[in-house]
């Protein structure tokens, strides 16, 4: 936030608001302002001529960006174009009376498209916090409901079968401090991904410095962490060789009967309040998880056979869990291309709003 909202402009309900520069990445460059407000002044807000209706240009506005139609003309390095420039193209000009049909006609089936979003984005949710449970329950309940239980020790995580150990993470691995060993891939830490290598998706924030010789080396099977983002979840095994930023973490096994597949279940499920706690002072915007807190962290570690059982049970489970949430991802691109397309036939004049 500035120091002062001086210069800021003030936001007119009715108008649009559009952003004219970094125009190749901004998700989305148009909007309709519902709330009068301030913004920046780097915006630019327009508003519509008399005889023309707003929403009927706001939606063709949109069409427009969802392609990116206008790139072409921002040829400098920050991807921009002036309001002149924006306002020599042609636009269609409907008359008042069928642009404002069109915008209802929008209006309303938008909505209908956007509570059916809203509503398969609900049960993607659910479906992750049921994964999630279902891990957390097995790695540190087991697999047997009728087990007899014992107190850990350990608050946050209460009781656990009585059989089953418990013991500090640094009695289990050690710190790999190897570097670039060169010929090797570039890795990165994903929460939702795990350890992956870095070109396999699209990346805007964790960008690859010139120099990696001073980046560590990853082998198959090492434990990475990404110290200021532990508390988010960027914590895996992983199952390629490559190297990772200097900022990570890399840890060994050195316990034979630790099964790394059940840590890996482990410590994505359980830890991730843990280390929020253990992490301390704030580093460029992160919070910075302590080699030593990481290391005196406790985990649960069942027997061997058992911790095979839950591997093969947690395999099966997640597997079945994350079919149904690729389907319903898949019907959220459904719908979202079909709201982009229903938007350009409109506003296009291909097809022409029902009359009743």
């Amino acid at each position: 936030m500035p120091a002062s909202f001086d210069g800021y402009q003030r936001l007119q309900t009715g108008n649009l608001l559009m952003c004219l520069f970094d125009y190749d990445v901004t998700p989305r460059c148009i909007g309709l302002i519902k709330d009068n407000g301030i913004t920046s002044p780097a915006y630019s807000q327009f508003i519509v001529d008399k005889g023309n209706h707003t929403d009927y240009y706001y939606y063709y506005y949109l069409m427009i960006d969802h392609s990116k139609a206008l790139l072409h003309m921002a040829k400098n390095l920050r991807h921009s174009f002036t309001e002149e420039q924006l306002g020599m193209i042609h636009t269609p000009v409907p008359p008042v009376e069928e642009q404002q049909r069109i915008a209802s006609f929008l209006d309303t089936k938008c909505a209908e498209i956007d509570a059916l979003t809203a509503d398969i984005q609900k049960e993607i949710e659910t479906l992750q916090e049921y994964r999630k449970s279902v891990i957390t329950e097995a790695v540190t309940k087991g697999l047997d409901p009728n087990v007899e239980m014992k107190d850990s020790g350990v608050e946050w995580i209460g009781e656990i079968p009585k059989h089953w150990g418990i013991c500090k993470i640094k009695y289990n691995l050690h710190r790999a401090e190897s570097r670039n060993p060169g010929n090797v891939q570039v890795l990165s830490l994903y929460r939702d991904y795990g350890v992956i290598p870095k070109d396999s998706r699209d990346d805007n924030h964790n960008i690859t410095s010139e120099d990696t010789t001073k980046y560590k080396y990853v082998q198959v099977g090492n434990f990475v962490i990404n110290k200021m983002k532990a508390w988010q979840g960027s914590v895996a095994v992983s199952e390629h060789e490559g190297i990772v930023s200097p900022a990570y973490y890399v840890y060994q096994f050195d316990n034979d009967n630790l099964n790394k597949r059940y840590f890996h279940y482990l410590i994505r499920s359980c830890y991730k309040d843990e280390f929020r706690r253990l992490s301390g002072g704030i580093r460029e915007g992160q919070w910075d998880l302590p080699s030593e807190a990481l290391d005196n962290t406790f985990i649960v570690i069942p027997s061997e056979k058992e911790q095979t059982l839950i591997i093969n049970f947690l395999d099966t489970k997640c597997s079945e869990i994350d079919s149904i949430i690729v389907d319903k991802q898949n019907q959220l691109e459904t719908l979202a291309e079909y709201r982009k397309s229903l938007i350009y036939e409109y506003v296009t004049g291909k097809k022409e709003v029902p009359t009743a």
